[in-house]
């Protein structure tokens, strides 16, 4: 008896959850760019992929990290503009605002320490070369911390994976 060949999914159901599930952490970050803010207690610890398509941000930054790299939104943070395709944020590194720019595809991780509520997300193909985006300029007037000068925290991911 003749087998038959197995069924392809050409839905491709597996990028179509990652999308809808890249919305949620969208949804968020909308909610924490209201005027009120992040509520509560809940702050978001975002992983991404720094040498994705459309990924900037300023050199001397990314970098420093080649690959991947997690930023903490929670008390210093300003300029949040999650945006259809992207968001983007200015933090402070080593006490100077630098501003981000990430497309949700880039997003291999969004976490919520706060109700421990973790999404991963399957990692983009790395950008060619000529694809990545320039740097983005930060104007100096526009980047006003109101709360006290402090850093960005970058964690090691080290912390979440499975042991």
């Amino acid at each position: 008896m003749a087998q038959d060949p197995p069924v392809r999914d050409l839905m491709n159901y597996e990028a179509l959850a990652q999308d809808a599930l890249r919305g949620v952490a969208k949804a968020a970050l909308k909610r924490a760019a209201a005027p009120d803010g992040l509520p509560g207690s809940h702050h978001f610890y975002i992983t991404f992929k720094t040498d994705a398509a459309g990924v900037s941000g300023p050199n001397d930054l990314l970098s420093k990290f080649p690959d991947e790299m997690t930023i903490v939104l929670q008390h210093q943070y300003w300029d949040l503009a999650p945006g259809e395709t992207f968001f983007s944020v200015t933090l402070q590194f080593g006490g100077q605002p630098k501003r981000l720019s990430i497309p949700y595809a880039a997003v291999t991780r969004f976490y919520d320490p706060s109700v421990q509520f973790l999404l991963q997300f399957e990692p983009p193909p790395a950008a060619p070369a000529e694809a990545k985006v320039a740097p983005i300029a930060v104007p100096e007037a526009k980047v006003a911390p109101a709360a006290p000068k402090g850093e960005a925290t970058i964690v090691s991911l080290d912390q979440f994976r499975k042991k």
